[in-house]
Order: structure tokens, then sequence, then C-alpha cells
């Protein structure tokens, strides 16, 4: 339970920027020092998880459930300068559902954006099963890039900016999408974005190779995304870690009709921000 959470609220203009663009860059997130020592994690799973899938050192890939298996990846769960505005956009109630790491080598030979710009929502069966137009947001994710993006062709993360309102893809007169950009990050920015927004990767036809940690946060009810292999952590994390990591002390109600137990983070808020932020 970090004070340090206070000095980076979401503040009025990131709401709006984030509610009607449907993304959100914060520029030096992390420093380098953690950069570094996140980036040493990710070379040594990506190394373990080629091994066991056969991968060669040309070849992408897409590393799901990461969040278990270093103590690097808990610091980013709940890191001062992000963590705040995630509450600050989907409330208290609220777990990580989804972890995983795309890792593009340069010119890949296989993984996510060899195919070009695969334009996609996030959350699969709920673009198709959800009745509204537009959709309830339910869930963002945020990006931790490590390394460096800002040039184009280096395996960008692009979105359609205001596209999070839109049901359909928007297409030109020739029915190609329209309003594409690439984002172009710095090692150390990260990048929220609404699961809604209509995004691709794309190739890396750069010298450098692209490592981005995605963190999916989600309302409580929702089913977790991937395995979230996690148990092994509870017994030695705070109160709101284990919310977070999706526990639930007072049984299966307390997700969708939660218990204080169940959401410390709301207590933290209330005590800490005000009644009318935790209500």
């Amino acid at each position: 339970m970090d004070r340090s959470w206070l000095q980076h609220a979401l503040t009025v203009d990131e709401e709006r920027r984030f509610a009607e663009q449907g993304y959100l860059i914060i520029e030096n997130a992390i420093p380098q020092e953690l950069v570094d020592r996140a980036t040493a994690v990710v070379d040594r799973i990506t190394a373990e998880e080629k091994a066991r899938e056969g991968l060669g050192a040309n070849d992408g890939i897409n590393i799901f459930d990461f969040i278990g298996q270093d103590d690097v990846f808990l610091e980013l769960l709940d890191y001062p300068t992000t963590f705040p505005k995630v509450w600050g956009i989907l409330g208290w109630n609220i777990q990580l559902y989804h972890s995983h790491t795309i890792i593009t080598p340069p010119n890949a030979a296989s993984g996510p954006g060899q195919q070009g710009l695969n334009w996609h929502k996030d959350s699969g069966r709920l673009n198709n099963e959800l009745e509204t137009d537009p959709q309830p947001r339910i869930s963002l994710k945020v990006a931790f890039f490590l390394t460096d993006t800002s040039e184009l062709g280096r395996a960008n993360l692009y979105v359609i900016p205001g596209s999070h309102l839109l049901n359909k893809l928007p297409v030109d007169e020739a029915k190609k999408p329209k309003g594409g950009l690439a984002v172009q990050a710095k090692p150390g920015d990260a990048v929220f974005f609404d699961r809604r927004i209509w995004h691709s990767s794309s190739p890396n036809t750069s010298e450098v190779p692209r490592k981005v940690l995605f963190y999916g946060y989600s309302y409580r009810w929702l089913r977790p995304r991937d395995n979230m292999t996690v148990d092994h952590l509870m017994g030695r994390i705070g109160p709101i870690r284990r919310q977070l990591l999706g526990a639930a002390p007072s049984g299966w109600h307390g997700y969708s009709s939660p218990k204080p137990e169940d959401v410390p983070l709301r207590a933290w808020l209330q005590e800490n921000v005000g009644e009318q932020v935790a209500a």
C-alpha cells in the first residue's frame, strides 16, 4: 500500500484523452534500471520458452501468464506511475486477469506481426456476445515498453484513435482500415489502451528487437484470460496485491458482490483519497 500512488493519480486531461481516444501514453513511466531488470528476466523466460517450443532465435513469441515467474513482474503490477491511473479509469473492483509478453526479433520468421496489420479488439468472445453499441469497456491493458519503438518499422503497436466507440472496424471507400497510427514508444514508456480499441501488431523490419510486457486489468467478476499461476505468491504479498491476483476471501460471491475483505483497495482509497472515489 504505497502513498506514492497519490502523486500519480489520473488527471482530468488524462481521463478526457483516454475517454476520447481509447489510449494514453505515460512517458518515462519506469526508470531505466527497472527496464534493465525486467529485460533480463524477459530474456531468460523467452529463452526457456523457445527451448520448450523448439523455436529459434529468429522466431517471435507471445508468452502468456508471466506474472508469477519473477518478482520484477509483481513490482510492475501496482507501480506508482501506472496503477493509480488503472483505478482512476476502472475503479476499485479490479484484478489482473491477463499477462503476456510479445517478443519480436528483427525480421522475425514467425510470431505476431508477420502477417501485416491484423486489426482486432481484445477479449475474444466479448466482442461477439455483448449487445450494446458501443460495448462497455470492462478491461484495459497497460503495455510497458522495454525496447525502443520510437521509430517506424520496429514492430510498432498500431491503434485507431477513437475506435473504442465503434463496434465495427472503420474503413475507407476502398474497404481498408482508416485512421490507424503507429505508437512510437520509448523504453520505459507505458501505453494504456481500452480493450475495445481497434489495434494491431506489425512486422519488425529494423535491426532492433521489440520487447513489451502487457498487463490486462479488468473488473473482478470477469474470468481470467490465462492460467494466472499465482498461488505460490499469495502467502507473501500484501492484501491489495492479493486482490489484484484474484483472491476472494469471502467466497465466490466476493467477486460480484464483494465484502470489505475482498477489496482492500477500496478501503485504502476511502482512507487516502476520499469516500467519493470509493463509492
